[in-house]
């Protein structure tokens, strides 16, 4: 029977947690000998030996001796802010630091941090992540004004203590808030906070469109249920009420929601025009591409071509939206959705292809199923 993620009360330990605090399954395998800049935008070359010479830095020895004994605290470590668009290779860079960096150090997004302090407490939290050479900040956009407050005032102390600290984000730090909320009110703390960073900013083009992959593929809403029907593992769930989930999970726990899902399935997917539904399910979007998840969409019904074949989903978030602070969340959102959906499209179509062999063959069944696994 297929299962759905609204049915899911994903409630982590503390010890996943910590667990997690690591870089996802898509950048298991980055390292800056792999990050290949585009040569028509040279900061992204001047990023990446940036950042390898920030690794380097990290793995010389600190100063020991009697001196350093007596310090009280160590000086406060410098961090680097990469700032750009999305798709520029931000995150390959930084889960490529994490690896090329030795000693204890812990990688998260935003909310994951901002939960892990809700778990520990602030002053533990600080007390534990203070023990790493390095800490990596993910998506280090600032949604909450109290998450401001709680974010800044945990680089600040574990920047005192020595800890170095590199976020990706696509706002610059004396940027972080325009135009959400009462970011204006926290101004003081954000660009106290921006002071801790060098900021690199890096240029270029979304580099998921260089495989061709731009827009979002709804398939018929049948194709999507047979498909996972078919899929041991798969989830299916309905757009509105998938929506209505999430607000009842917090969005660290996001991660955990789709623990051993192979691939996911959503029907009814129709336009955005709510910040907090939207911002949810970017969140969603995330994690389901950093888990490398799989996703078969299908549109609402009554959406022209709905259920005739393929089409292209072209207004998920409204114009609005588009236009907020969060514009580019959105467009990122976007971009990794369309990823995501042809590869859940490529499925779709590998499966109806081996079901035609089948039928056609009978003999291809038989003998597939007297091979050895490998």
């Amino acid at each position: 029977m297929t299962s759905a993620l609204s049915d899911r009360r994903p409630a982590p330990t503390l010890e996943r947690l910590l667990a997690d605090l690591v870089p996802p399954p898509r950048f298991s395998r980055a390292r800056l000998d792999n990050y290949v800049p585009d040569p028509a935008f040279p900061s992204q070359q001047q990023a990446k030996d940036h950042v390898t010479a920030f690794a380097a830095a990290l793995d010389r020895p600190r100063a020991g001796g009697l001196l350093a004994r007596w310090r009280r605290k160590p000086a406060p470590a410098r961090g680097i802010y990469l700032d750009g668009g999305f798709g520029v290779g931000k995150t390959h860079l930084l889960t490529s630091l994490f690896h090329a960096t030795r000693g204890q150090r812990v990688y998260g997004t935003f909310v994951e941090y901002t939960d892990l302090v809700g778990a520990l407490g602030f002053q533990r939290a600080v007390d534990l992540l203070a023990e790493s050479v390095l800490l990596c900040i993910d998506e280090f956009e600032l949604d909450d004004p109290g998450d401001t407050l709680l974010m800044t005032r945990l680089i600040r102390e574990l920047s005192d203590r020595g800890v170095a600290i590199v976020a990706t984000s696509n706002t610059l730090p004396d940027a972080l808030g325009e135009g959400r909320f009462a970011a204006q009110d926290f101004l003081r703390e954000i660009q106290a906070m921006a002071e801790r960073f060098e900021v690199l900013r890096i240029d270029g083009e979304d580099y998921r469109r260089r495989g061709g992959v731009t827009e979002i593929v709804a398939l018929p809403d049948h194709e999507v249920r047979a498909h996972a029907a078919a899929q041991e593992g798969a989830t299916l769930d309905d757009f509105d009420a998938l929506l209505a989930h999430l607000t009842t999970v917090h969005p660290s726990r996001y991660g955990a929601l789709i623990d051993e899902v192979p691939t996911a399935h959503v029907t009814g997917l129709h336009g955005l025009a709510q910040h907090h539904d939207a911002l949810r399910f970017v969140v969603l979007v995330d994690r389901l591409y950093d888990r490398e998840v799989p996703v078969l969409v299908s549109s609402a019904p009554g959406d022209a071509g709905a259920d005739d074949g393929p089409r292209v989903v072209g207004d998920l978030f409204s114009e609005e939206l588009l236009r907020s602070g969060y514009r580019k969340k959105y467009f990122r959102a976007l971009s990794r959705l369309a990823s995501l959906a042809d590869d859940g499209r490529r499925l779709a179509r590998s499966a109806a292809v081996a079901d035609d062999v089948r039928a056609t063959d009978p003999a291809a069944t038989e003998e597939t199923a007297a091979e050895p696994s490998a």
